[in-house]
Formats: C-alpha cells, structure tokens, sequence
C-alpha cells in the first residue's frame, strides 16, 4: 500500500469518477486506474463499483475511505514537523527560560507578525535529541555540550540564587553569603543524577575555596523547594529564578556563574528569525 494509491482513492471518492480525480492528481487517468486495480489486489477487495462512467463505493471502500484520509492527515503532519519553514522556530528548553524567552521571541514577533514561535518544554537529554533530530531549531542549555553535529552559541552568563527560609541565620544579612558562611548549613538539591549541574558547580566552587559541602535531603519530585527549605530552616539552596514567595530570601549568588548556550544543528539550513532571535537572547534578556 502507498501513499499515492491512497490519495488517488480519496480523489476518485471526492470526484466521484477516474477522468477527474485524474486531472485533479495531474497525471493520466490509466495511472489513475492502475494504481487503483493494484491497491484491490493488494487488500483483495474491489474498492469501487465501475458501471460505465459512474464510479461508487464498495463496502470495502467505504471502510478505507476514513483511515485513508487519517493515514494522509497524518503523513502531511509528519512531513510538516520536520519540514524548515522560514517563518516558524521551535525553541527546545524548560520553564526556568521561559521568561528570557517570551521577551525575546516577543521582541521578534513584534518586527516579524507572521512568525510562528514555538516554546517546546523538555528535559536536558530531549532538548538535545530534539535538536538533533530537527523537531527542534534549536535548544537553551546551562553548561557545556560534545555532540557530534551539534554546535554551541554562548548567550549569556547565568548568575544563580542563593535561597533560604527567611527564619535561616543566614537570612539577617544584607549581603550574599560567602562559601565559608554557606558551608556550615545543608546544602537541599535535588539528587546528582537529576541536577548534575547544580552539583557540580557548587563542587567546583566549593573545592576553590579548600571547602566542603555539607549536603541535607534530597529534593524529590514531588516535593516543591520552597517547602523543603521552609521545612529545613537551616537548609539553603540554588535556584535558577527569583521565587518570590513568603517565608523564602534570596541573594545574589556572584561566585556561582553558569554559561548559557543555545545549540543548533551544524547543517541546518539557515533561518534569519532563528538569528534574529538568538541576537535579542543575548542582548540581555536576563532574571531581573
């Protein structure tokens, strides 16, 4: 069974005939007819009943008719995730980017209305797979990427968030904890294998300043941070974004820098609204 068999099944059932589902498909109306005797071989069923010029519907054929409308429905949606258009970008990343990436892709729409921006929310590893694959023009990622094929575009450098319950004794100061300060309280992340980053940016700058980090519980799933540092009042963390939220402090955390990279595709077709977005990220679309 091929697509070209399916589509000419639909047009002799919309046309109601072969000599016009024939100029409607633009070939002739014997490759109309062939291909359609060869799908009845194939599914050995007659499609349609021929008496002279008035072409009908088997049974048969009424039973494919609607699952080969869907199968072509679903190949033109196939064919258009992956297809490059030059008015839409599919941007991979997850919600701690969203606000740098609304202003940005706000900026481009503003010069460009018929742009089609797509916000894909994704974990690290499908980000990376998403751009590989083409599902995705590209990704923002924190840190570094060896991937073959792959490229890295430095944005901007990422300052996270020291955060703690404002009862922590830590909370009193008017400026950013030092590591020393820090290494006396639990340090709440989620486990090493789902915050990698985290983890070892804070290994590195510890270990900088001849210190260890003291670690306390684990950060689940299911379980927000702002809860697990209200119930560890003694804990701290770092965070991406501001929470804003009663009974958490935060501040600035200036040993802590993560660079921010967007990664493409080293033989994408180039795409100017991809670039002009990948500009205004970098201009300075930050957490205020």
């Amino acid at each position: 069974m091929e697509f070209r068999q399916l589509e000419y099944l639909v047009a002799v059932a919309d046309h109601g005939g072969f000599s016009r589902a024939a100029r409607q498909c633009f070939v002739s109306q014997s490759a109309v007819s062939h291909q359609i005797a060869a799908l009845e071989k194939e599914l050995g069923a007659e499609l349609f009943e021929r008496a002279g010029r008035r072409v009908r519907l088997t049974d048969a054929g009424e039973s494919l008719l609607p699952r080969a409308r869907e199968l072509l429905r679903q190949r033109d949606e196939a064919i258009d995730a992956v297809r490059p258009r030059p008015d839409r970008i599919r941007l991979a990343a997850n919600m701690s980017f969203a606000r740098s990436a609304l202003a940005a892709a706000s900026d481009v729409r503003e010069r460009h209305p018929e742009a089609e921006i797509d916000f894909l929310i994704k974990p690290f590893a499908q980000r990376i797979a998403a751009v590989k694959s083409g599902e995705a023009d590209l990704a923002l990622i924190r840190g570094r990427l060896d991937e073959p094929g792959l490229y890295l575009e430095p944005l901007w450098v990422d300052n996270p968030l020291i955060a703690f319950a404002t009862r922590h004794p830590l909370a009193a100061l008017e400026r950013a904890p030092s590591t020393a300060e820090l290494a006396r309280y639990p340090l709440l992340l989620p486990p090493p294998h789902q915050q990698v980053l985290l983890h070892r940016l804070v290994d590195k700058v510890f270990t900088a300043d001849g210190l260890e980090v003291l670690l306390g519980p684990e950060i689940r799933d299911d379980h927000p941070v702002a809860f697990e540092l209200i119930n560890n009042p003694e804990g701290w963390t770092l965070l991406y974004e501001d929470p804003r939220q009663p009974g958490i402090a935060s501040r600035p955390a200036p040993g802590f820098t993560l660079p921010v990279s967007a990664v493409l595709r080293t033989d994408a077709t180039p795409n100017p609204l991809v670039a002009e977005l990948l500009v205004e990220l970098s201009n300075g679309y930050r957490r205020a």
